[in-house]
């Protein structure tokens, strides 16, 4: 008995090939939100004067800053942004954008620092028409200052 193996064919039955087009979803832009224009009758001015430079902040009363600037970003350079007029200009610029964009009237003025900028600074908020309630000075204060030499020897 020979057995004989006969090749048989077996079709595989082709399916037709649906070809579909990707329907492109169109994204609308979401409608842009209006920038609510916050008020802040009252704020706070940090004013941070060194040697080399002053910065002045304003932030509403909780702390949270509004506008800033400083002797070197009003275009002074090296030696001249310690000067009492470079800080002028520096609460002049803040002072005015915060007037204008967040209507401020009334602030309480915190001085830090020992640079010529501390009273020239405050005179800036004078000529812009803002009412200063009190001026702070928060310069920190060493206690017990930093740890002596060692004891020479001879």
């Amino acid at each position: 008995m020979t057995d004989t193996i006969t090749p048989t064919t077996t079709e595989i039955p082709t399916e037709e090939k649906v070809t579909t087009t990707p329907t492109a979803e169109v994204k609308t832009a979401a409608p842009k939100k209006r920038k609510v224009k916050r008020s802040v009758p009252s704020a706070q001015v940090h004013i941070f004067a060194t040697f080399n430079n002053t910065i002045v902040t304003f932030s509403d009363l909780s702390g949270g800053a509004l506008t800033a600037s400083s002797a070197g970003a009003c275009g002074f350079h090296g030696s001249k942004k310690g000067t009492a007029y470079a800080a002028q200009v520096a609460m002049e610029k803040a002072g005015q954008l915060a007037k204008q964009q967040y209507g401020v009237s009334k602030v309480v003025v915190y001085v830090k620092g020992v640079g010529l900028g501390r009273e020239s600074a405050i005179r800036g908020l004078q000529g812009l028409d803002i009412s200063v309630d009190s001026i702070k000075d928060v310069t920190g204060v060493p206690h017990g200052g930093v740890r002596p030499p060692k004891a020479r020897r001879i």
